[in-house]
């Protein structure tokens, strides 16, 4: 485990687990050596590395990985909650998504999520449930891209800030 401090929320959460429109959450990755990091997200935390053929030690799911199983789990939880608020039958609900890799620019290139839903789901039900799992949070940021800045620490990444040469 990390000496790390436990990090908080800004902000007060939302049904789907994140901050609050507009707040922010921060998530803190800090480096363990070799390929290994640990993620710190509100006291919880993940641990990540690459397989050992890549040159890792294997001790955890790599990013991507994790990027994949949180669409997966996003649409789990929202399809749960869809048949929770229909009094339909939840046991038995599972999730399983498939990726494969793209390159020129290195990334995901293909995602594949199939539902499996318990059994008593009525076939009229099917659709609405698919609308819904389909435009959990972490679908719609995927189809309607959030603003993505990289800078330093303490740098705005704005042209003309110290230590932003740019």
């Amino acid at each position: 485990m990390s000496s790390e401090p436990v990090i908080t929320a800004a902000g007060s959460a939302t049904a789907a687990g994140g901050p609050a429109s507009g707040g922010s959450q921060p998530v803190r990755v800090a480096h363990l050596g070799g390929d290994r990091f640990d993620i710190n997200i509100r006291g919880h935390l993940i641990r990540t590395d690459q397989p050992a053929g890549d040159g890792g030690e294997d001790t955890g799911p790599t990013p991507t990985e994790l990027f994949i199983a949180s669409l997966a789990g996003c649409v789990a939880f929202y399809a749960r909650r869809y048949l929770e608020r229909h009094a339909l039958p939840t046991q038995g609900l599972a999730v399983e998504a498939d990726f494969r890799m793209g390159s020129r620019p290195a990334r995901i290139a293909r995602i594949e999520v199939h539902l499996t839903i318990p059994d008593g789901v009525p076939a009229e039900r099917r659709e609405a449930l698919l609308a819904v799992a389909s435009h959990c949070t972490v679908h719609n940021s995927l189809t309607t891209p959030p603003e993505i800045s990289v800078a330093f620490a303490g740098d705005s990444g704005q042209p003309g800030n110290p230590g932003n040469p740019g």
